[in-house]
């Protein structure tokens, strides 16, 4: 394959991979035709993206607010202790997902991170009680590896996983 050809169909996947973004539900006519591709040409190269692993899945976008629910993110700075074999074990069997089902939280994302702090979790939950239930239940199952524990509360989003919110203007209400 030349390297115009490897660069074409490059440009193509990420034209494909915008319209996703934008709006998942989309059936593959619509995306075809914002793209100006065949529906065949859109199918294989959403299969294609699919094959590599550069689309995960497919979600919807909710209110929370509107489920009763809220949206938190935790910081989490780890100790200087050195991990030992048991403890990545249980990061990686993610035994965590256990711990939520019986608080009765959903982890939106879990991130491994450079900075000021070494993972970020967000998560919905009915109120910050159940969020602060999570974050003593994470210092439980991990006792000497934590350092520090932040709770943030979301209060509004203005875009989230790159769409608008329809309901953007409310920010006026925290400012």
């Amino acid at each position: 394959m030349s390297k115009s050809s490897k660069d074409q169909m490059d440009m193509d996947e990420k034209k494909v991979l915008s319209e996703l973004v934008k709006n998942a539900n989309k059936n593959i006519e619509t995306i075809a035709k914002l793209c100006n591709f065949s529906k065949q040409k859109t199918w294989r190269i959403i299969k294609r993206l699919e094959a590599k692993d550069l689309i995960w899945g497919y979600t919807a976008i909710f209110d929370e607010e509107k489920m009763g629910l809220k949206h938190f993110i935790v910081l989490i700075k780890r100790s200087m202790k050195r991990l030992d074999e048991s403890t990545i074990n249980i990061i990686v069997s993610r035994k965590l997902e256990d711990i939520i089902k019986e608080i009765g939280i959903t982890i939106e994302s879990s991130s491994y991170v450079h900075g000021d702090y070494d993972w970020i979790l967000t998560f919905t939950g009915k109120d910050i009680i159940q969020a602060k239930r999570f974050s003593d239940a994470l210092i439980a199952l991990h006792p000497g590896i934590i350092d520090n524990i932040t709770i943030v509360e979301t209060l509004i989003y203005i875009k989230k996983h790159y769409i608008l919110n329809p309901e953007k203007s409310r920010l006026k209400e925290f400012i």
